[in-house]
């Protein structure tokens, strides 16, 4: 309904930044998965409104303690609110769209 009241107002709807982190383990073959698949999801449905950071947390170990990685690969989403977290090698693109809060209308 917001969406049809700008377009009724000649407003664009607002397209917000998502702000990502990733947080992986080396360079190893799940890793590199989870890249792959989590930039394809990203130049597809959310094209030029992300920040995507890869922190691998063998060389900063640090920053996954501050943030309680347990398991590698995990997601932080950290905008738009609320702040989520995805576990895995990002493979189901309908799953971490929704873990992502994308939805329609969001998507290109």
């Amino acid at each position: 309904m917001i969406r049809s009241l700008a377009r009724n107002f000649g407003l664009k709807p607002r397209r917000e930044l998502y702000v990502l982190n990733l947080y992986v383990s080396g360079t190893t073959p799940r890793a590199a998965r989870a890249i792959q698949n989590l930039k394809k999801i990203c130049e597809t449905h959310l094209c030029g409104r992300y920040k995507l950071s890869v922190i691998d947390i063998y060389q900063q170990p640090l920053a996954a303690a501050t943030e309680q990685i347990v398991a590698a690969p995990t997601l932080i989403k950290r905008a738009p609110a609320p702040i989520r977290r995805l576990i895995g090698d990002m493979s189901n693109g309908d799953l971490v769209l929704q873990g992502l809060g994308v939805t329609g209308g969001d998507a290109l």
